[in-house]
């Protein structure tokens, strides 16, 4: 299956539709246990998910693929690979594991400035030494890529991608990625859980784009959809993507998850489509 648990609600209260909080370290475990009886072989974590990494270290993670990430190196840092290492070597400590399936760089941008070059070394130099499989970037806008790829070759991204957000396909991203070999990982299938949203769930702040919400339910509707099928079908049917991270705080959510992703994925109409940044990107809601 092309599903990869994203797990930041395992470490943390995270998201505009969270309303559970924080998923317990039971739950963790028989979400895990389930997700894997499904054929999902894939978990998405991060050193920022709060106790993430370590509430999955309290579980068997042995044929997992596991996939962390690390944030920004502090600009008064003396030594870069020793800090990228020891950033490493922390997250499999938590997990419990001798290596990362990847890791990815939560702030790519850091790679065009002064320790571009020292930290692309110091993630090679953990490849060679087989404490990770593959390294490379997290990214929010496909325009990121356009400054990264050409000096700096990776082995995986991830990027956004959703019913609403064609950005990867529509800057030719999805198709040069695929063709240069490059696993590609998408997120935000749900927009945090905004398009799961009924009218009435919505947060008032988002009725700026109330016409896109109306042919929204109206295309759901006519094509017999329930949103999340709509919004995974749309993305598993893009045969480049290597795999599609969906974060859950529930076994119920899991088990609706896979149960929604077999069925036809309908042409898209351009109503539902958007490029507003304030929309697709969450950290510009807190503006709205």
């Amino acid at each position: 299956m092309k599903i990869a648990l994203g797990t930041v609600q395992f470490g943390m209260r995270y998201g505009i539709a969270n309303t559970g909080g924080q998923t317990s370290p039971d739950e963790v475990g028989e979400i895990l246990a389930y997700a894997r009886s499904q054929g999902v072989d894939t978990l998405d974590t991060a050193i920022g998910y709060g106790e993430s990494e370590a509430v999955l270290g309290g579980h068997a993670l042995n044929g997992w693929k596991v996939i962390s990430k690390i944030g920004s190196v502090p600009t008064d840092c003396k030594d870069t690979a020793a800090w990228v290492k020891e950033r490493i070597l922390g997250s499999l400590s938590r997990l419990r594991i001798p290596a990362l399936y990847a890791l990815l760089l939560h702030s790519p941008r850091q790679l065009l400035e002064a320790k571009g070059d020292e930290i692309y070394s110091a993630l090679n130099s953990a490849k060679e030494e087989g404490i990770i499989g593959k390294f490379g970037v997290s990214i929010y806008n496909p325009r990121e890529l356009d400054m990264l790829v050409d000096r700096y070759p990776f082995g995986i991204v991830q990027a956004p991608f959703n019913i609403l957000d064609h950005r990867l396909v529509d800057s030719g991203w999805m198709g040069r990625l695929q063709a240069a070999g490059v696993e590609i990982h998408v997120r935000s299938l749900f927009l945090q859980g905004l398009l799961l949203m009924s009218e009435s769930e919505r947060p008032k702040t988002f009725l700026r784009w109330k016409n896109l919400w109306t042919a929204w339910s109206a295309w759901l509707e006519q094509t017999h959809q329930s949103a999340l099928e709509a919004c995974l079908r749309f993305v598993l049917a893009h045969p480049e993507i290597n795999r599609a991270v969906v974060g859950v705080d529930s076994l119920k959510q899991i088990q609706e998850i896979c149960a929604a992703t077999s069925g036809e994925a309908p042409s898209v109409p351009s109503s539902i489509r958007s490029d507003d940044e304030e929309l697709l990107n969450p950290s510009c809601w807190s503006n709205l």
